[in-house]
């Protein structure tokens, strides 16, 4: 049986770096717990698409900025 390595899925980690931005100060904005926060940087459970938004707002990003892409360009 092959094991498969779990891929990230968001960016969260990386986009909270570019904004000088951190784990509890997202937690405080989103009203959860810094571990919370701290799972969902590190891929380990995933937010809900409503709260990726409120993320995106909080950051001011596109929503899609979130997220790991699938493709390198759309086509």
């Amino acid at each position: 049986m092959n094991k498969i390595a779990k891929k990230p899925l968001n960016r969260i980690k990386i986009v909270l770096a570019q904004k000088s931005k951190t784990n509890k100060w997202l937690a405080g904005k989103l009203n959860v717990k810094p571990p919370t926060v701290s799972q969902w940087c590190g891929n380990k459970v995933q937010p809900s698409l409503e709260t990726f938004y409120h993320i995106a707002e909080l950051l001011d990003v596109e929503v899609r900025k979130l997220f790991v892409p699938t493709k390198e360009k759309d086509e």
